[in-house]
């Protein structure tokens, strides 16, 4: 019996060492899977910073960019006073150019009825 209980003893310490290794084993493909996952999570991560870096270049440079069209538009404001200057003087000249208008068509008109209508009869002489 004791060789019985010995056997019953060695059978449960192999199912043991079995179960335990087999956590053992499936602990390590875990452990081992969230090592490749944080692997390729910190590689996205250099990736993503990159780019980030990358974006941060082009942004300073249109940053620089629109400074420098900033910069040019002021030079413009003088002309665009000018433009506006030349536009009110030329809204006054066309409304001079407008009342000139009315006035040389009145003036065309009362010619026209001058020469449109009979002339007058001469004065008849007494004799």
């Amino acid at each position: 019996m004791a060789q019985k209980d010995e056997a019953v003893h060695d059978q449960l310490a192999d199912s043991l060492n079995d179960l335990f290794t087999s956590v053992s084993t499936m602990i390590k493909s875990q452990l081992q899977g969230t090592n490749n996952e944080l692997e390729v999570l910190e590689q996205m991560n250099e990736r993503v910073g990159e780019e980030y870096k990358e974006m941060g270049g082009v942004a300073s440079g249109l940053r620089v960019f629109v400074e420098q069209l900033k910069s040019k538009g002021g030079n413009f404001d003088q002309y665009v006073q000018q433009i506006d200057a030349i536009e009110q003087q030329v809204t006054e000249f066309e409304a001079v150019v407008s009342m000139l208008d009315n006035h040389v068509s009145l003036l065309e008109s009362k010619v026209l009825s001058v020469y449109q209508s009979p002339p007058p009869h001469p004065p008849h002489p007494t004799s």
